[in-house]
């Protein structure tokens, strides 16, 4: 009989969700556990905002170079064998990394810290579109998006708070070790997969690893998901990268404890992302990601404003806004994909994403440090009108089989 993937009244659909909650926990709070204390390492390394805010963008970088080579092992291993791997690898580089003494050595472990972590948003979503069933896809993947911010929530406040009370290295340290029991938590919980076989690509007369990966690429459709990766991620990390810088500054001069709490914001996107993937599946996905990007457009106008209270009321737009257009746009990319290219289409998303992560959130810390706040909310607003742009342009028709 043909597995047509588990529904949400069974017991496998409840371990898988679980277990990709604790996944995207133990990935995430450790990727951006050093976000929340970038001021802090700043001033203990001696280097300025856009150096210090690398020690996110050598990870984001390594996830990026990452997903795609992971894609291929897990097309041959498996996919929670690649998951867990990768997790366990990552855990190990991250309670390591606090203990440097130079930004060179901590950029070094965090870059291979990304490498490893790649294995979970390279996989995951894969994962889950082949072992849940096509009608519940989405609102699975908005499920998981929920999970992941959590991790980036828990990551942040955790190392923002045990640093405010000792130091920046003992605050990601704790966080690390936050995502080791997060990890054991997803490799009790993830059951084994039977919507996918390794190797099974690899039987004769089946595409290659080029052809898989090249046959997303002549997709206008799949190059306008990944550009929505790339521009809103790049956005979404900038924002988070620098607001702490602008927060302690005049005229706010709030003091790092309560600029660590701002990122309980993060909550917001906790709430969106499965809603927006339940209006998905029945609205159409289109929609709901221009109406997304057009909240976080709004949240990014009211952190304008020189009132903390505006400015957090942005940030839960902005962050609300974010992960409801991630929520759509990553789910949709490997359901619109052929099958025998989910697992590169998924990955080459996540390289967009990252990469965006990457490349912004770096350069636009000098922006911010040349030309000011005004003119580096103007750019993010102008990256997100870009991917609005793109949206309209390639993603206005959705057929049938990509809902």
């Amino acid at each position: 009989m043909t597995f047509s993937g588990h529904t949400p009244d069974s017991r496998e659909y409840r371990r898988l969700i679980l277990g990709l909650f604790f996944a995207g926990i133990a990935t995430f709070a450790q990727l951006y556990s050093p976000q929340a204390v970038l001021p802090q390492i700043a001033a203990d390394l001696d280097v300025g905002p856009a150096t210090a805010a690398l020690a996110v963008s050598a990870a984001t970088l390594g996830l990026a170079a990452a997903v795609i080579p992971w894609s291929v092992v897990a097309d041959r291993a498996g996919r929670v064998p690649a998951m867990a791997v990768g997790i366990l690898a990552a855990t190990v580089l991250g309670l390591a990394a606090p203990f440097s003494q130079e930004i060179a050595v901590l950029l070094v472990l965090r870059f291979a810290e990304g490498v490893a972590l790649g294995a979970v948003p390279a996989v995951a979503l894969v994962y889950l579109n082949e072992e849940v069933s096509r009608r519940h896809a989405a609102a699975a993947a908005g499920s998981y998006i929920a999970g992941t911010t959590v991790g980036g929530l828990l990551g942040r406040v955790v190392s923002g708070v045990v640093a405010d009370l000792s130091d920046w290295r003992t605050g990601v340290w704790i966080a690390g070790a936050l995502c080791a029991v997060s990890a054991a938590l997803f490799l009790w919980l993830a059951p084994r997969a039977r919507g996918f076989v390794p190797g099974r690509l690899r039987t004769a007369g089946g595409p290659g690893i080029r052809s898989r990966l090249l046959a997303p690429l002549r997709s206008p459709q799949q190059l306008a998901l990944y550009a929505q990766g790339f521009l809103l991620m790049g956005a979404f990390v900038a924002v988070y990268n620098y607001l702490g810088f602008h927060l302690a500054a005049a005229p706010f001069l709030l003091p790092a404890w309560l600029v660590t709490l701002l990122f309980l914001a993060y909550l917001a996107g906790t709430v969106s992302s499965p809603w927006a993937g339940l209006l998905a599946s029945s609205r159409g996905r289109y929609p709901v990601l221009l109406g997304s990007i057009a909240i976080m457009s709004a949240g990014a106008v009211l952190m304008l404003a020189p009132l903390a209270a505006i400015v957090l009321a942005g940030l839960l737009l902005f962050t609300a806004g974010f992960f409801g257009a991630h929520a759509v746009a990553s789910g949709w990319t490997p359901a619109a994909a052929p099958p025998e290219s989910r697992s590169q289409a998924s990955s080459l998303y996540y390289f967009g994403y990252y990469a965006g992560s990457s490349l912004f959130g770096w350069a636009l810390g000098l922006v911010f440090g040349s030309a000011g706040w005004p003119w580096f909310v103007g750019t993010v607003l102008v990256m997100c009108a870009a991917a609005a742009f793109v949206a309209a342009t390639a993603l206005r028709a959705e057929p049938s089989g990509w809902t």
